[in-house]
């Protein structure tokens, strides 16, 4: 039997080894091409770049290769591996302190004017440097009556009569911020929103709920806000925004003060929060034994909760 024979393939006459198929032949001439395919093996049809022009007869072929040296698939060529969540970029803000206000005993509002607008979700905190205090975390807020310009930040910052150096504090001093860190942010959407704080802990709950009041009209709300005086319960001009926007319960408590208002009920916050279910998105923020127990009611109902630590 003769080595080589002739082959019409489409018309055209084709020369190829004895045992070859017309697929093989046509290969060898050119007249198709392989297409590169999954796990890097050629599958056969209109290639961009023809074949050799004389493929190995059947005798001289390797053979294939094992399912185990079959190169695996790469992801840029098929399913794109997903980049990992970034977080948040952290950026350091310059600015001056333009106002100091004492809200109660042991409450101060701070407001710093910044060379440009701070980016930040609220209930997120910067690591703030003021004139003559040590760096610590603050939320930024809102004024009690709920204004503030694009390019200030206003916090609520806890006093200690005993002297922490709060009380030097006075405008035209350098502050510096650096953030947004922390993940106990207002998020949109879900059960209804349970907001408790305590003392300076108001400022990123002032923030989140008029927040929420603005996005969410028709979320249902809850807030218990409380204090270790009675007279630093500053907030009562920020409920009455929120009480005139449809939130219906809010519960004031203080632990201690001769002087509480009828309307202030004693103990803690955690023992005013109404009855917590599963579906509850609680935010609480304060010192860290207020923060601890209303974790601990929030879990164990199973529900969400986002802890802010202030002080």
């Amino acid at each position: 039997m003769r080595a080589r024979c002739s082959l019409v393939v489409n018309g055209r006459a084709v020369r190829c080894s004895t045992g070859d198929t017309p697929l093989e032949a046509a290969l060898a001439e050119g007249m198709i091409a392989p297409v590169p395919g999954l796990h890097g093996v050629n599958l056969l049809g209109q290639g961009a770049g023809p074949a050799a022009r004389r493929s190995q007869g059947r005798r001289g072929r390797e053979a294939p290769a094992p399912l185990p040296d079959v190169p695996e698939s790469r992801p840029a060529e098929h399913a794109p591996a997903r980049a990992p969540q970034e977080r948040p970029r952290q950026a350091t803000l310059k600015g001056t302190l333009t106002e100091v206000r004492r809200l109660g005993p042991g409450i101060l509002e701070v407001v710093a004017t910044l060379t440009r607008r701070p980016l930040h979700e609220p209930g997120q905190q910067f690591t703030v440097t003021l004139p003559g205090l040590p760096p610590m975390a603050l939320s930024p807020t809102l004024r009690v009556d709920g204004a503030a310009e694009i390019n200030e930040a206003v916090f609520h910052l806890p006093r200690d009569p005993d002297g922490d150096g709060t009380d030097t504090l006075a405008p035209g001093g350098e502050v510096r911020l650096k953030g947004p860190t922390g993940r106990s942010h207002y998020r949109p959407g879900g059960g209804r929103l349970v907001l408790a704080a305590t003392g300076a802990g108001f400022g990123p709950i002032w923030a989140i709920a008029r927040a929420a009041r603005y996005i969410e009209p028709e979320r249902d709300m809850a807030l218990s806000i409380g204090a270790p005086d009675a007279l630093d319960l500053y907030m009562r001009e920020s409920l009455d925004w929120l009480r005139a926007t449809g939130v219906g319960r809010i519960v004031l408590c203080a632990e201690r003060g001769r002087q509480r208002p009828p309307d202030v009920r004693p103990g803690p916050v955690g023992a005013h929060l109404p009855q917590l279910r599963a579906s509850d998105v609680i935010h609480v923020a304060g010192d860290i034994g207020t923060v601890g127990a209303v974790q601990a009611l929030a879990g164990a109902v199973g529900a969400r909760c986002y802890p802010i630590v202030v002080g």
